[in-house]
């Protein structure tokens, strides 16, 4: 698995809906990667500040808009690939 595939699974990954074999590949490229490793964890801390931004608006969007998702995955995107 490259980097921008990782970056392309990324939410399926979070919310537990990647094939098993893919989940493997992902979880492999992470052992190999540490700038996949602290992407990751960027990804989780800004859902979770998101979350916590729409705490007190019980009628915000539990999910960000795939657009938006869409949006951050694409500014990422690069032409970095792990060997």
């Amino acid at each position: 698995m490259t980097c921008q595939q990782l970056a392309d699974f990324i939410l399926d990954y979070l919310e537990g809906h990647l094939p098993a074999e893919t989940k493997v590949a992902f979880e492999h490229h992470l052992t190999l990667c540490p700038n996949c490793v602290n992407y990751l964890a960027s990804y989780e801390t800004t859902t979770a500040m998101v979350r916590r931004a729409f705490d007190d608006d019980p009628g915000a969007p539990l999910q960000m808009p795939e657009e938006l998702v869409q949006a951050i995955l694409a500014t990422s995107r690069g032409p970095r690939e792990t060997p």
